[in-house]
């Protein structure tokens, strides 16, 4: 049953994804029938990520009250009626209205499906929910390449995520009496395994109980990392189509599909990074994501062909992968088990804020100079994320020999 159950989960993931990929490649057509400028498009993707990041603050108490099953049911709800809304939208206004529902619903859906399957699936399963994640984003440009290829149609487009997203809501209508019975069982099994082979992992006893979790050395450090990865991951998949169709010369719809393969890379690099796992620590994954990025970022600003665009799309999308859930599930070993949760709470909402206003600057820097700022913006992102990382390394290791000294 918990196999089963799991499928839906990745399910919610995949319809997760697919709207988040959707303005960034339906923009180069939808501004002009609006009658929009090309920054707008930061705005509304800063309306949405803002309800993203409001819902998942409050999403613990969401999550206390009704429960995972009812809350991911209602958020998915609330995004295909916005989804739906896109497609009959009048004006910008109106856009811009839907998105509040969009981003609400989005963020608790990736809260409360994250926190349940670290709760109670093991720790490889996280890589492939990011994995299916990447599917439902991989699938959004594709999706809406067949309804702006030579024509006008992003309306029906949004219109054909929004039906899918109403055969999710049917599944997990059905599906709702399993989500309290998979959970019970799971702390079951995991109170037994504990007992029996004495693996309960205890607070990390060198932090007093004074500390506070922001006080920890290397969280900010952290929350940084988090804060760069999202800003770059977000950033490419908002302005990747704008600077293939404005810089590339290529058509929308062919920019939308190259921006599917970004996703596309993510996506198959999450799935073989869950096989991975059981022989490559995090931390090594980490290191290796962030450096195979920074190589598709320097091929993206060289001076090449557009063919190598698309190679380097693909190879940042790979690199791109493991970053994200090895850096959730290495917090524990980073931080200790007592602050854990507060830790990854901050971390989330560093992501998220990475993720609202790092692509929209893009927008107004590319608004006063070009978009051709594009692969340069990226190319820094990228590079500071893995200073970053590596600063943060390096704090852990010397608190970690002080600790051995003493």
């Amino acid at each position: 049953m918990a196999t089963f159950f799991l499928i839906i989960i990745y399910l919610a993931f995949i319809s997760l994804g697919l709207p988040d990929s959707l303005l960034g490649s339906a923009w180069p057509v939808m501004r002009y029938s609006l009658g929009a400028p090309l920054e707008t498009a930061g705005m509304l993707f800063m309306v949405i990520a803002g309800g993203t990041i409001v819902s998942s603050l409050i999403s613990g108490a969401m999550l206390r009250r009704f429960g995972t099953g009812k809350v991911t049911l209602v958020s998915c709800i609330m995004t295909a009626g916005a989804l739906a809304g896109f497609a009959i939208s009048p004006s910008l206004i109106w856009l811009i209205l839907c998105g509040i529902p969009l981003g609400l619903g989005a963020g608790a859906v990736d809260a409360g499906l994250n926190n349940y399957v670290a709760a109670h699936y093991k720790a490889h399963h996280m890589s492939w929910l990011h994995c299916f994640w990447g599917v439902g984003a991989t699938l959004g440009p594709v999706i809406m390449a067949q309804f702006i290829t030579g024509q006008n149609l992003w309306r029906q487009g949004y219109l054909a995520v929004a039906g899918i997203q109403g055969l999710l809501i049917i599944i997990l209508f059905v599906s709702l009496p399993l989500w309290d019975r998979v959970a019970s069982r799971s702390q079951a099994n995991s109170s037994e395994e504990g007992e029996r082979t004495g693996n309960n992992i205890e607070a990390d006893e060198s932090l007093t109980p004074s500390t506070k979790p922001i006080q920890i050395r290397g969280v900010k450090l952290a929350m940084v990392t988090f804060l760069l990865y999202c800003g770059v991951e977000a950033t490419i998949g908002l302005w990747g189509s704008s600077f293939l169709v404005g810089l590339k010369k290529l058509t929308a719809a062919e920019a939308a599909s190259w921006v599917s393969i970004y996703y596309g890379g993510i996506t198959v690099g999450r799935f073989i990074t869950g096989f991975i796992t059981f022989k490559v620590s995090n931390r090594n994954l980490i290191l290796g994501g962030q450096v195979t990025a920074l190589i598709g970022a320097i091929l993206l600003v060289l001076p090449l062909p557009a063919a190598f665009s698309l190679a380097a799309l693909m190879i940042i999308g790979l690199g791109l992968a493991p970053i994200f859930p090895c850096m959730l599930h290495e917090t524990p070993v980073r931080f200790g088990n007592k602050h854990a949760q507060t830790i990854m709470g901050y971390q989330m909402a560093l992501a998220y804020t990475g993720g609202t206003f790092m692509p929209p600057l893009l927008g107004m820097l590319a608004s006063s100079l070009s978009i051709s700022i594009f692969p340069f913006y990226i190319l820094i992102c990228a590079a500071a994320m893995l200073i970053f990382s590596e600063k943060l390394n390096l704090s852990l290791g010397t608190r970690h020999a002080r600790r051995k000294a003493a």
